[in-house]
């Protein structure tokens, strides 16, 4: 999420907005607290333009968008905004949205070693509370493997861990299907070895 602004002090959403349209950096807002976004990777915007582009392609034709990092998510009003790495919204009224998303269909997260706990936890916990939410990646940088969290018919988020160059992100509603081939391709990070979730504890 990055550090707070300096001196601490609690803004309400109109300040937060005000903030945002003067600075040069984003920042993201969680119960009056105001959090600058930091700087990110060659890695982890080759990942993020990579999964924009696979969804780019597959929606055409449909009436649903993909946005990437500077849009920002009203994930609950007034007290909670942030900026997903990609959001892919089908919802009528985001499509009339000029700086604000409020209906996300899917979320993709780039993991970085000062936000994966916040992406993982509070963020993803804040994430559910959105009506329209169906799918969250969470992607890494460090190796080949994306996290697919799935919310079922029942009401029940699922996880699937995607690990080999075959396996795919399949969206039917999105007409989507996305490789780790093509999420990883020129990003210069080697697929997954035997071991490494025991190295990641």
């Amino acid at each position: 999420m990055g550090q707070p602004e300096l001196p601490p002090r609690r803004y309400t959403a109109e300040e937060y907005f005000a903030l945002e349209t003067q600075s040069d950096l984003r920042h993201e807002f969680f119960e009056g607290e105001v959090f600058a976004m930091a700087g990110e990777s060659i890695a982890h915007n080759t990942i993020a333009l990579n999964v924009a582009m696979a969804c780019r392609q597959a929606l055409r034709g449909h009436q649903c968008r993909v946005q990437i990092e500077g849009i920002q998510l009203a994930v609950e009003t007034n007290r909670h905004y942030t900026y997903p790495d990609i959001v892919v919204s089908c919802d009528p009224q985001d499509q009339q949205e000029s700086r604000r998303l409020h209906h996300p269909l899917l979320i993709v997260e780039v993991l970085s070693p000062s936000t994966e706990a916040y992406d993982r936890g509070l963020k993803f916990n804040q994430y559910k509370k959105l009506p329209s939410l169906r799918h969250y990646l969470l992607v890494s940088q460090k190796t080949w493997l994306v996290e697919w969290y799935q919310l079922s018919e029942h009401g029940v988020w699922g996880h699937t861990a995607l690990a080999e160059a075959e396996d795919a992100v399949v969206i039917p509603e999105l007409n989507l299907t996305m490789t780790l081939v093509q999420i990883y391709e020129e990003v210069g990070v080697a697929p997954m070895k035997a071991g490494f979730w025991g190295e990641a504890e």
